[in-house]
């Protein structure tokens, strides 16, 4: 893939987005992150707000980092397409879901009855074999 020299970077599958060890800032969003929330303990004495700007700030940094990086770009197009394409899903109406919602609870209760009358003849059958009749 572009980018990468890396002779291992291949994706599995044709969209997925290829890591590549050699030009990812995933260390650097990390250590931003692990800032943060350093500066959080390091302020323990200080007002609140200082202690959450703190790990706020650390956030916002590692993910401008996740932004510019290359696997960050290719998974944020990745959520973009992910989003168009529920858009163009077809959703049931509201009859249709309720017509399947009612035949999946009829053929629980349908299944529930059945499996209820087979233990029960089982439990008879087994009662009148071992000689405990009722």
């Amino acid at each position: 893939k572009k980018g990468c020299a890396s002779p291992f970077a291949k994706a599995a599958v044709p969209w997925a987005p290829v890591w590549c060890p050699r030009s990812s800032n995933r260390p650097v969003g990390l250590l931003l992150v692990a800032a943060g929330i350093s500066g959080y303990y390091y302020l323990r004495e200080s007002a609140a707000v200082l202690q959450l700007l703190s790990v706020l700030a650390g956030l916002l940094l590692a993910t401008v980092v996740a932004l510019t990086s290359a696997p960050g770009k290719a998974f944020f197009a990745f959520g973009r397409d992910s989003v168009a394409e529920a858009k163009r899903v077809v959703w049931p109406t509201r009859k249709e879901t309720m017509q399947t919602t009612g035949v999946v609870i009829l053929f629980a209760v349908t299944m529930a009855l059945f499996l209820w009358a087979v233990d029960a003849g089982l439990l008879m059958l087994v009662n009148g074999l071992m000689g405990r009749g009722e």
